[in-house]
């Protein structure tokens, strides 16, 4: 009798260890999960504000260049995507043709001495450069937490909780293809 209940006590104990390890470790998935979409809605909205500069700087510029109508029609289809895309993904993946349209745009600016002269364009070029740098932190920031996330539901025994409540690996926010060459642009 006495060897049954100090049996019955050890089992009680060790299935009272294994219930609350599962509950400590679905709740920090959790919580790493919503440091993920925290960080993920940060970089929103630094690209919500480049979204929203663009079309000043791109008006601002417009008058001065209506020859160079490929740049301006690349930044309208990004936005267009951006605006349109639904997942992380998709979003990434607009942002970074934004970007790439964008970087067209300032080397054209660039060639222009009587754009880069102008008060306005000066202006939102240095806010533009801003946000982009904000952009930039806020991308190294997602990607830190992503990393520990992934790790976490991907490391034993964590692996067991994240399958079975369905946690899933995030995507990194990774460079475009070709983001790596410098764009030309043709002035002929």
């Amino acid at each position: 009798m006495k060897k049954g209940l100090i049996i019955l006590i050890a089992v009680l104990v060790i299935a009272g260890i294994v219930v609350m390890s599962t509950f400590g470790s679905y709740n920090s998935l959790v919580a790493m999960d919503e440091e993920v979409n925290n960080q993920w809605a940060n970089v929103e909205s630094k690209l919500q504000l480049r979204f929203d500069l663009i079309p000043n700087l791109v008006e601002t510029v417009k008058g001065a260049m209506a020859h160079e109508q490929e740049v301006f029609t690349a930044i309208a289809d990004a936005r267009a995507r951006l605006a349109g895309a639904g997942s992380t993904d998709e979003k990434v993946q607009a942002s970074n043709e934004l970007e790439g349209a964008l970087s067209r745009l300032l080397v054209v600016v660039e060639n222009y001495p009587e754009l880069k002269s102008n008060q306005n364009v000066t202006a939102l070029m240095d806010t533009l450069a801003g946000t982009e740098n904000r952009i930039s932190v806020e991308r190294d920031r997602y990607n830190g937490v992503v990393s520990k996330y992934n790790s976490a539901i991907r490391s034993f025994p964590k692996n067991i909780m994240a399958g079975m409540f369905g946690f899933e690996t995030r995507p990194y926010f990774e460079a475009s293809p070709g983001a790596d060459v410098v764009p030309k642009v043709n002035f002929d």
